[in-house]
């Protein structure tokens, strides 16, 4: 984490503590998930006595989203036919999504911005069939959350947060410049420490800090983070508020076989992945 004076430092601790905590069942799945013991078994039991969350997933599972061949009535059922690791992932998705809020005094776009993650989200898992030993559901939850650093402005440093965004879509700069100038640190660094304090995997907060410092990570999450946010940028699939789309670094490029214009032109059903992307926003 980059060295910050002790007043910005606190102010950004507060800030990302004012953030709702996970509900307590998916607070026990990411500690579950850090135990090597763990079974797939011991993941359902948590979210079967959680029946919000229960509701919400199998909402999810049985929607057009997965278009499964039958209704899906248990969580059991559910990793059964998609895997212990994708429900996993699906409630931590779904426990995030539920924190944004429904406004904000920067004026920021949290629906564009929805469907902007959702879409990083889907392009980043469907990288992840490209590389070797990468998780395409860890590859979406890292799409998913590599912006949350900018609902933390929105919500408690609006003020600076709107003035970042307005010089940037007056200018055409980066947004993260932008706040750099404006708050001292960008949405990468506060983005960071919110999934510290969610105990997530130190190499997804390797992905989300470095964003923009590439020759800092060689991973393959972190290859399918970036490119899978260039993309979506590049094919205007929702707006996070960065207008910038960068190349790929040679270490991307080369982990995923292709440039950004060539990784584009590799797939025809982008579009699809954007349509999800929407359909999930709704859900």
């Amino acid at each position: 984490m980059r060295t910050m004076p002790p007043d910005l430092s606190l102010k950004l601790a507060n800030a990302v503590d004012e953030m709702p905590a996970f509900p307590k069942s998916v607070e026990k799945i990411l500690q579950l998930t850090r135990d090597v013991n763990c079974t797939p078994k011991d993941i359902v039991q948590v979210i079967d006595k959680d029946p919000v969350v229960t509701v919400k997933i199998l909402k999810v599972v049985n929607s057009a989203y997965y278009r499964l061949p039958k209704q899906i009535t248990s969580v059991n059922n559910a990793v059964v036919y998609l895997g212990f690791n994708t429900i996993k992932n699906l409630a931590l998705a779904i426990a995030a999504i539920g924190m944004l809020p429904k406004h904000n005094a920067a004026d920021f776009d949290m629906d564009q911005y929805l469907v902007h993650s959702l879409s990083t989200a889907g392009i980043a898992r469907k990288l992840a069939n490209q590389t070797r030993d990468t998780d395409p559901m860890d590859c979406f939850i890292g799409g998913l959350l590599h912006d949350f650093g900018k609902v933390v402005f929105a919500q408690f440093l609006p003020s600076e947060f709107r003035q970042a965004l307005y010089a940037s879509r007056v200018s055409g700069s980066s947004l993260h410049e932008a706040l750099r100038q404006t708050v001292g640190v960008d949405h990468a660094v506060v983005g960071a420490m919110l999934i510290e304090k969610w105990r997530f995997a130190p190499e997804l907060i390797s992905t989300i800090s470095h964003q923009y410092e590439a020759n800092q990570v060689d991973t393959g999450l972190f290859a399918c983070v970036f490119a899978a946010n260039q993309i979506s940028k590049q094919l205007g699939f929702g707006f996070g508020g960065n207008p910038c789309i960068y190349q790929l670094p040679q270490q991307v490029a080369g982990r995923l076989g292709g440039t950004l214009d060539e990784l584009i032109a590799s797939c025809d059903d982008w579009d699809s992945t954007f349509e999800d992307a929407r359909l999930f926003a709704k859900l």
